[in-house]
């Protein structure tokens, strides 16, 4: 093929928060395929803020990006030639692909698509990964049940946002935060929130959370860390569940620099309340079942869904530190191409 391939490359390891010096754009021709290897025209890419922990070269359950190399993230893209049984040319399939327009895969760990139950980059969110983490965290991890008092962190996010509309629909009391006004009134206003509060302008974050949550929480879904994650500590119900899915507060603090804590572990002995970090795709009944479950979801109305477009590959690594900033409003996604 004699299209060109342009890629995103990490081109250095942050210390601390990411800057566009980490990163390069590089230009070589699209490869050729081997026998069992498809082409796919990448359309739309995510960036997620779980990415910043794949910046940095430390042994965890998903390997560090190289240096040198492009950056990997979720893809939706079209198939565009095929020498591989499993897929065919013009296919939609969703997976974990380079940050570059087009990707010769194996076709491991690549999906096909349905473009008509909802929109393609919807894969990327509402019916990827972000949602399927929101679904294994409240329901597999969180154990939710009706009338149930359920907190979420960082919650007009694509994870967050999703949280809590689960919860509504499962008939839950709701409460979110988020770092503006603006998104306050998306999560009540819109998503059904019961109550949230702009974390950026509260006194104190203790006292927030208890005057959101007066009768205390049986539920807590965090994003965040920091001291709104150990407000929700104090304020857990006996027998309580939190579901640990991310600390975007500490993501770009080198690990000799984070402060002691969360502070209030003691309640979680006392109140007998259950703590647990998970990984969603350790769970993939559970997200087959969210995706059933979602697409119905969406066709009767019962789920709002936000996206913040970039455009372009080359917006790519701004979209990103934009992203790790809270710069972003609902789903953070690139488009590289039309469908």
């Amino acid at each position: 093929m004699t299209e060109t391939n342009t890629r995103v490359l990490l081109k250095s390891r942050p210390e601390a928060l990411p800057t566009s010096d980490n990163f390069e754009l590089d230009r070589r021709p699209v490869a050729e395929l081997g026998d069992g290897e498809i082409l796919v025209r990448n359309v739309y890419l995510s960036v997620d803020p779980y990415m910043r922990g794949r910046m940095n070269e430390v042994k965890s359950y998903i390997p560090p990006f190289v240096v040198n190399e492009p950056l990997e993230g979720g893809v939706v893209g079209q198939v565009m030639a095929s020498r591989n049984d499993g897929f065919s040319e013009g296919d939609w399939v969703s997976g974990m692909l380079r940050w570059e327009n087009y990707s010769v895969s194996d076709g491991v760990g690549l999906t096909k698509v349905d473009p008509g139950i909802a929109p393609l980059s919807y894969h990327l969110g509402i019916l990827g990964m972000p949602g399927m983490t929101a679904y294994v965290g409240l329901v597999g991890v969180g154990e939710v049940q009706e009338g149930e008092h359920v907190f979420v962190t960082a919650a007009s996010g694509a994870v967050g946002s999703v949280v809590g509309q689960i919860a509504c629909n499962l008939g839950c009391r709701v409460v979110g935060t988020a770092g503006s006004d603006e998104k306050v009134a998306f999560l009540t206003q819109e998503l059904g929130f019961d109550a949230a509060f702009n974390y950026k302008t509260v006194d104190s974050p203790i006292a927030a959370v208890r005057r959101a949550c007066p009768e205390g929480i049986d539920v807590h879904f965090e994003n965040v860390g920091g001291g709104l994650f150990e407000a929700a500590i104090l304020n857990m119900r006996p027998n309580g569940r939190i579901a640990l899915c991310g600390m975007i507060a500490d993501y770009n603090t080198p690990f000799e620099e984070l402060p002691p804590g969360p502070r209030g572990l003691f309640v979680l002995i006392g109140r007998s309340v259950k703590m647990q970090g998970f990984i969603v795709f350790q769970h993939p009944e559970l997200c087959k079942e969210w995706v059933v479950r979602a697409a119905g979801w969406l066709r009767e109305g019962k789920l709002v869904y936000r996206e913040s477009v970039a455009e372009g590959l080359e917006a790519a690594p701004r979209a990103f530190l934009g992203l790790m900033k809270g710069e972003n409003f609902g789903k953070q996604i690139v488009k590289l191409a039309d469908e």
